[in-house]
Order: structure tokens, then sequence, then C-alpha cells
């Protein structure tokens, strides 16, 4: 048994499904989870010392790659000053300005993790508005808050677990789901609820169905119709913000068409591969958290000294040199990707957003919402998963997740997925349907 194996044993003794995160499980793709020992660069290292390039960057935080000299040097000095102290620090106050420099907000509260941005954003919503009801869209993951676990993308739809068990009917029952990219079906919500409508909630792009995009102009729709009927717009950018440009999402359409969300959130590439998250938004709105009004959100760890000094080092790093190189590997692996699988007679899509981009399977037309996403041939991407572990590339363990590319991917681990890549998508052309549906 190697070392892997026999961690995965031990951890099945003390862990729910021998992991702290469901996809880990390797569930959807097959197999025994990989557990790793170290990160350097574009490179993962596991217990065995196998060598990996990395294409899920700790699901999307490690944006300039793992152990950046910068970040590195920046914690272990804040580590010397002590790991957490239950007051106000600086690197908090330093990162929120990095955020509001950065973006269209305000104000910036910070918290842990990116469920708890987002539960807040909604709590803050419905008491900003008066109001209960949330409309999201079917394959939009927003962390596993309870009224938004309805059609949600990421784990949910990988382990095809039905319906949200553990959470009563009346927690949803004030939760619209709606199809994404479906400006018609938003307009009916509206006609029908829309004096009851706290707020739309959505992926600023979203990432956990596969990568798909809102089509051209849906985000500023979605800003210009909650607006008109008095609710508000969560944009959701744990995935995006500070990924796909340094302003995230807002960048590549509200920044350039000149609108903005009432209220983001934000996580992974902002804690730099901490647990740290924040939300944010317009003044007036942000006014109404407590201790300044009524709106009750606190967190123990919340601005904890460690995490925002990494955020803060990470974003600062970040450069537009990082930013070329980041957008110019992903840019060359999805060209090489597309070429191999072609050449195998694999039917299939890239979508991007930005450096952030999936495979959809069996797919030869755009995929704008999750019943065109769940529609994908899942049961090849086990095959070329396994094809490329084999052969030294970490891949997400799931078709349903995007693929993280850092900064550091340079032409040594582009050489190892151009190594990779034909016998893998020889893998996925020859697989059988059910080689996965069975393990699922």
């Amino acid at each position: 048994m190697d070392a892997s194996a026999a961690l995965f044993s031990r951890a099945q003794d003390v862990s729910p499904g021998g992991v702290n995160s469901p996809v880990r499980a390797f569930r959807a793709v097959g197999g025994t989870p990989i557990f790793m020992s170290e990160g350097s660069g574009a490179w993962l290292t596991d217990v065995d010392g196998n060598r990996y390039v990395d294409l899920v960057g700790s699901w999307g935080p490690m944006l300039l790659g793992h152990a950046h000299p910068a970040v590195i040097d920046a914690v272990s000095a804040a580590i010397g000053r002590g790991t957490s102290f239950g007051t106000p620090s600086a690197p908090e106050v330093e990162l929120a300005e990095e955020i509001v420099a950065r973006t269209p907000v305000d104000l910036v509260r910070m918290v842990s993790s990116g469920t708890e941005a987002v539960m807040s954003a909604v709590r803050l919503a419905r008491g900003f508005t008066g109001r209960d009801t949330v409309v999201k869209f079917a394959g939009c993951y927003h962390g596993h808050v309870d009224s938004l676990l309805a059609e949600a993308g990421s784990g949910v739809v990988t382990l095809g677990i039905p319906g949200t068990p553990g959470v009563p009917a009346h927690v949803t029952a004030d939760t619209v789901v709606l199809d994404y990219n479906d400006r018609a079906g938003v307009e009916a919500a509206f006609e029908q609820l829309g004096d009851s409508i706290a707020c739309v909630i959505t992926e600023a792009a979203a990432g956990n169905m596969g990568l798909v995009p809102p089509e051209p102009g849906f985000n500023q729709f979605l800003s210009e119709i909650t607006s008109r009927h008095g609710a508000l717009l969560i944009s959701d950018e744990v995935m995006t913000g500070f990924r796909v440009t340094p302003s995230g999402q807002w960048g590549l359409d509200g920044k350039i068409e000149g609108w903005a969300p009432d209220l983001l959130t934000f996580g992974k590439v902002m804690g730099g591969g901490f647990p740290a998250a924040a939300f944010g938004g317009r003044a007036d709105i942000m006014a109404q958290l407590a201790p300044a009004g009524p709106v009750y959100q606190a967190g123990t760890l919340a601005g904890n000294p460690i995490a925002t000094t990494a955020g803060l080092a990470t974003l600062r790093a970040a450069d537009d040199a990082a930013y070329q190189r980041l957008d110019g590997a992903s840019a060359q692996l999805q060209t090489m990707v597309g070429e191999a699988l072609t050449t195998a007679g694999v039917a299939h899509r890239i979508q991007h957003t930005g450096s952030m981009f999936s495979v959809f399977w069996g797919v030869d037309a755009p995929v704008i919402d999750f019943s065109g996403a769940q529609a994908q041939e899942t049961w090849r991407y086990s095959a070329f998963f396994h094809s490329m572990l084999d052969a030294g590339v970490y891949l997400p363990p799931s078709a349903f997740e995007s693929w993280f590319v850092s900064a550091a991917h340079g032409e040594d681990a582009l050489s190892r997925l151009a190594q990779a890549l034909p016998a893998a998508a020889s893998a996925a052309a020859s697989a059988l349907p059910d080689t996965t549906e069975a393990k699922r």
C-alpha cells in the first residue's frame, strides 16, 4: 500500500468519507485521493515523492503559484509577531484598502470563508431591503449556505446528491431558482415576486458547473432589473475575484460598461492560500452592519493577521507581468487541450473567463446553463483524469470544476502537459459510459 492509500485508510476512520471537503474524495473519477506534502511554484509533491503539475491551485487561491517568496517572507515575519489577537490589526486595514482600490465596493467586512461571506451578504441584503426572497441560478454554488444549496453546482452535482438533505423545506421556501443567463426567467420572477425579492445572487462568471461565462450584458441586465425593483444584486466573486483580472470579473464587464453590483463577495486569491474572505458594497448598505447598524455579523478569526498578511502580499505581488504570464499560460494550455482532443476525435467545448477555464465533454455547442453542463459526457473525464494523473498532472477530480493555472506555470510545466495530453485524449476517446457512472 502506498502512503496516500495508507493515509486515506486512516482518514476514513476519523473523518466522514476520509476527507474534509467532498470533491477531494475522487468519487466522481474513481480511485484513491492523492495526499500532498509540498507545493512549489506550479508543482505539487505527494507523500510518496511523486511530482505533479498542479491545475487545481488550492481551488483558485494560488494565483502566483505555491510558496511564492514574497508571500512566504511576509507570512513568516507576521507569524513571529503572533498568530491571532482578537483585536483589530494593521494588515486587515491594508487588505481592505487594497480591495476597495481595485473593486467598486466602498466598505469591506472581513470573514474567514466564502460560505461565510455569502451567508452574511444575503443576511445584509434582507436586512437592508426588509424583504425575504432570494433569487439564485441553477448550477451556481455559493458555499454550503442552507438556503442556497438548492440546485447548486460544485460538489453537490459532482456527488449526485439529490436535493438538499438536512435543510428543512421552509429554509429554501424563500429561494427562487432560475436558469443561468435566462433574462426572460428573471423578468418573469420580478413580475410575479418583485415586491418580495431582497436580492439576486449570481456567480459573476459561473465556475462550479464547469466554466459558464455570463452572456454579454447579462450581469448588467441583473444590475438594472434589481435596481428598478428595489432589490440588490450580489455578485459572488469568491472564485473570479482578483484572478480573471486584478479587479475580478467586474473588470471584464462592469468596469467597462459602467455599472456595479450592490454587494460583492470575495475569497480564495484574497487570502493567498489562507482561510480569508470578505464581502463589501455600497456604503449605505454596509452601514447597516453591526456595530454601525442593526444587522448582526461577527467572527472570532475575521481579519486574522496571518491570513490578511498573506492576501495582501499576494495582491501586491500580482503585478501586470504576473497577470500576463497567467493569461498566457492559460491560453497556451487551452490550445494544447483543444488540439489533443480534436486529434483524438473527442467532441468538446472549452470555455473560459480570463485565465479560468474548463472542458465540456461530448459537447460542441456553447454551454450557457446548468442543464447544458449536465448534458456532457462526464464519464470521458474519468479516463482523461487518470491518464493525466499517471503522467504527473493533477487536475480537478470532477468534470464540473474549473481548471486553475498560476503565474508560475512556465515552460517546464507546459512541457509536462504537452507530453501527457495525447495519451489522455486517447483514453477519453475510448472510454465507455459506464466506467464512472457506477462509481458515482
